[in-house]
Protein backbone atom coordinates (compact mmCIF):
# COMPACT_ATOMS: atom_id res chain seq x y z
CA UNK A 1 0.00 0.00 0.00
CA UNK A 2 1.00 3.59 -0.55
CA UNK A 3 1.34 6.87 1.56
CA UNK A 4 -1.63 7.96 -1.13
CA UNK A 5 -3.52 4.36 -0.03
CA UNK A 6 -2.84 5.13 3.40
CA UNK A 7 -4.03 8.63 3.25
CA UNK A 8 -7.67 7.74 0.98
CA UNK A 9 -8.55 4.81 2.61
CA UNK A 10 -9.15 6.66 5.87
CA UNK A 11 -11.02 9.68 4.69
CA UNK A 12 -13.53 6.83 1.89
CA UNK A 13 -14.10 5.12 5.22
CA UNK A 14 -15.51 8.09 6.74
CA UNK A 15 -17.49 9.60 4.02
CA UNK A 16 -18.80 6.30 3.63
CA UNK A 17 -20.00 5.34 7.41
CA UNK A 18 -21.43 9.14 7.45
CA UNK A 19 -23.26 9.01 3.86
CA UNK A 20 -24.37 5.30 3.61
CA UNK A 21 -24.36 4.09 7.33
CA UNK A 22 -24.87 0.36 7.98
CA UNK A 23 -28.49 -0.68 9.93
CA UNK A 24 -27.43 -0.64 13.98
CA UNK A 25 -28.47 -4.31 13.96
CA UNK A 26 -26.98 -6.01 10.81
CA UNK A 27 -24.58 -7.82 12.71
CA UNK A 28 -27.04 -9.36 14.96
CA UNK A 29 -29.43 -10.62 11.68
CA UNK A 30 -26.23 -11.60 9.71
CA UNK A 31 -25.68 -13.99 12.90
CA UNK A 32 -29.18 -15.18 13.10
CA UNK A 33 -29.55 -15.38 9.77
CA UNK A 34 -26.57 -17.75 9.34
CA UNK A 35 -27.37 -20.00 12.19
CA UNK A 36 -30.88 -20.98 10.48
CA UNK A 37 -29.19 -21.54 7.51
CA UNK A 38 -27.07 -23.98 9.11
CA UNK A 39 -29.45 -25.38 11.36
CA UNK A 40 -31.77 -25.88 8.22
CA UNK A 41 -28.78 -27.55 6.41
CA UNK A 42 -27.06 -29.22 8.67
CA UNK A 43 -29.36 -31.18 11.45
CA UNK A 44 -32.19 -33.39 10.89
CA UNK A 45 -34.86 -34.51 13.86
CA UNK A 46 -33.52 -37.57 15.68
CA UNK A 47 -36.08 -39.61 17.09
CA UNK A 48 -35.05 -42.69 19.30
CA UNK A 49 -38.01 -45.84 18.46
CA UNK A 50 -38.93 -47.51 21.37
CA UNK A 51 -39.66 -51.22 21.53
CA UNK A 52 -37.76 -51.52 18.49
CA UNK A 53 -35.72 -54.80 20.45
CA UNK A 54 -36.07 -57.05 17.20
CA UNK A 55 -33.41 -58.24 15.35
CA UNK A 56 -32.47 -57.55 11.92
CA UNK A 57 -32.10 -60.62 9.34
CA UNK A 58 -32.63 -62.73 12.26
CA UNK A 59 -29.60 -62.18 13.97
CA UNK A 60 -29.67 -62.65 17.85
CA UNK A 61 -27.76 -59.54 18.27
CA UNK A 62 -28.61 -56.23 20.31
CA UNK A 63 -30.50 -53.64 17.90
CA UNK A 64 -31.28 -49.90 18.19
CA UNK A 65 -33.55 -48.29 15.94
CA UNK A 66 -33.21 -44.72 14.74
CA UNK A 67 -35.49 -42.09 12.74
CA UNK A 68 -33.96 -39.00 11.54
CA UNK A 69 -36.19 -36.47 9.57
CA UNK A 70 -35.75 -32.93 8.25
CA UNK A 71 -39.24 -32.61 7.44
CA UNK A 72 -38.55 -33.02 3.87
CA UNK A 73 -36.59 -36.02 3.75
CA UNK A 74 -36.40 -39.06 6.60
CA UNK A 75 -34.24 -41.94 7.12
CA UNK A 76 -34.81 -44.81 9.11
CA UNK A 77 -31.72 -47.16 10.68
CA UNK A 78 -31.59 -50.54 12.99
CA UNK A 79 -28.44 -50.67 13.78
CA UNK A 80 -27.82 -54.69 14.75
CA UNK A 81 -24.35 -55.94 16.97
CA UNK A 82 -22.54 -58.53 15.27
CA UNK A 83 -21.01 -61.92 16.52
CA UNK A 84 -17.47 -60.08 15.45
CA UNK A 85 -18.17 -56.94 17.99
CA UNK A 86 -18.50 -54.86 14.77
CA UNK A 87 -22.13 -53.34 13.60
CA UNK A 88 -24.63 -53.62 10.54
CA UNK A 89 -26.29 -50.78 9.52
CA UNK A 90 -29.36 -51.78 7.91
CA UNK A 91 -31.68 -48.00 6.43
CA UNK A 92 -34.36 -46.80 4.37
CA UNK A 93 -35.08 -43.50 2.82
CA UNK A 94 -38.43 -41.89 1.73
CA UNK A 95 -36.55 -39.20 -0.27
CA UNK A 96 -34.86 -39.36 -4.00
CA UNK A 97 -31.81 -40.08 -2.63
CA UNK A 98 -28.87 -40.60 -4.82
CA UNK A 99 -26.22 -41.98 -2.22
CA UNK A 100 -25.99 -42.30 1.47
CA UNK A 101 -22.50 -41.63 3.24
CA UNK A 102 -21.50 -42.90 7.11
CA UNK A 103 -18.86 -41.02 8.08
CA UNK A 104 -16.40 -42.01 11.45
CA UNK A 105 -14.02 -39.78 12.32
CA UNK A 106 -11.52 -39.90 8.67
CA UNK A 107 -13.74 -42.67 7.47
CA UNK A 108 -16.42 -42.74 5.17
CA UNK A 109 -18.52 -45.67 3.94
CA UNK A 110 -20.69 -44.58 0.36
CA UNK A 111 -23.94 -46.79 -1.24
CA UNK A 112 -26.97 -46.13 -3.40
CA UNK A 113 -30.31 -46.43 -1.55
CA UNK A 114 -32.34 -49.21 -4.21
CA UNK A 115 -35.41 -48.40 -5.79
CA UNK A 116 -37.46 -49.30 -2.54
CA UNK A 117 -35.12 -46.51 -0.64
CA UNK A 118 -33.05 -49.65 1.26
CA UNK A 119 -29.35 -49.52 1.70
CA UNK A 120 -26.86 -51.20 4.04
CA UNK A 121 -23.67 -51.07 5.65
CA UNK A 122 -21.65 -53.85 6.44
CA UNK A 123 -18.60 -54.79 9.46
CA UNK A 124 -18.92 -50.97 10.60
CA UNK A 125 -16.76 -49.97 13.55
CA UNK A 126 -18.29 -49.46 16.52
CA UNK A 127 -18.21 -45.34 17.20
CA UNK A 128 -19.52 -41.89 16.66
CA UNK A 129 -21.37 -41.71 13.30
CA UNK A 130 -23.08 -39.58 11.16
CA UNK A 131 -25.28 -40.49 7.91
CA UNK A 132 -25.39 -38.18 4.80
CA UNK A 133 -28.59 -38.08 2.52
CA UNK A 134 -26.95 -36.63 -0.77
CA UNK A 135 -30.45 -35.79 -2.54
CA UNK A 136 -30.43 -34.18 -6.18
CA UNK A 137 -32.39 -31.28 -7.57
CA UNK A 138 -33.67 -28.56 -5.45
CA UNK A 139 -33.91 -30.61 -2.27
CA UNK A 140 -30.77 -29.74 0.52
CA UNK A 141 -29.17 -32.93 1.77
CA UNK A 142 -29.92 -34.12 5.12
CA UNK A 143 -26.97 -34.37 7.56
CA UNK A 144 -27.74 -36.19 10.94
CA UNK A 145 -26.39 -35.11 14.02
CA UNK A 146 -23.10 -37.92 15.21
CA UNK A 147 -25.09 -41.01 16.73
CA UNK A 148 -23.02 -43.94 18.73
CA UNK A 149 -23.65 -46.84 16.18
Amino acid sequence: MTDTDAELLPRLRAAAEQLDPPPSDLAERVIAAIAMADISREYALLTLIDNAEAAVRGSDGETTTLQFSDGSASILLHVTHTERGRRRVDGWVDAGAVEVQLSQDDRTLTTAPDDQGRFAFDDVAPGLSRVRLVVGGDQKDLLTPHFEV
